[in-house]
């Protein structure tokens, strides 16, 4: 039971959709240089992939894979109109800043390959909280990346001067953005390698007391 409660809840820490699947990681990378990019691209990921996967659940699973992963897309496509509208209402000028990565938002891989090979193959129950957890955990890089890249390349917190004397500008830049992204999965691919040893350390020393 407890194995099966952690498989639901890892989608925010111990199987990341971007730092460990490596999903979702080209609006990261190039949008994410500033906390007012973050908030966006979080507000639309949330909204337009609970959403279109919610609604996609109802899809028959009878129909072919093709014909299901095309309908994943078309319901995606009407959801982001709202989420768009509803953007340029609450973050004026997001929509233009992050220009194509926007849209793009609307096919990611969450909504289009693994609601289906995972997510659907779940009870009810079980697939919205799996979904809530790998959307906070998209979110969760989206704002950390968001906050460290504006600190470290222009000297601010969401468009606020703070006293930082070596800037580093290259931050800013798509490339300074892979290279942080790549520290950023090597940390948390060595804790969660630790956190595993660990855990079977005390799995292997329970089961020898055991006998």
């Amino acid at each position: 039971m407890n194995k099966k409660k952690s498989s639901i809840f890892s989608g925010m820490l111990g199987n990341n959709i971007v730092l460990s699947s490596l999903m979702v990681v080209s609006p990261v990378i190039i949008c994410g240089d500033t906390l007012k990019n973050a908030a966006a691209l979080v507000y639309a990921f949330s909204a337009i992939t609970f959403l279109s996967v919610m609604i996609s659940s109802f899809v028959p699973t009878k129909l072919s894979y093709t014909v299901k992963i095309i309908i994943y897309a078309i319901i995606s496509s009407f959801v982001y109109i709202p989420v768009k509208l509803a953007a340029q209402e609450f973050f004026p000028g997001a929509v233009e800043r992050i220009g194509i990565y926007f849209p793009l938002l609307a096919v990611n891989s969450l909504i289009i390959f693994r609601s289906e090979a995972e997510l659907y193959k779940l009870p009810k129950d079980h697939m919205i909280v799996k979904l809530i957890f790998y959307i906070l955990g998209f979110d969760a890089v989206m704002i950390a990346t968001g906050f460290v890249r504006e600190l470290f390349a222009y000297g601010t917190i969401n468009g606020r001067i703070v006293d930082v004397n070596t800037p580093v500008i290259g931050l800013a830049q798509p490339f300074g953005g892979f290279i942080f992204l790549g520290l950023f999965c090597g940390l948390y691919r060595c804790i969660r390698s630790a956190v595993i040893n660990k855990k079977e350390d005390i799995r292997s020393d329970a089961d020898v007391s055991c006998k």
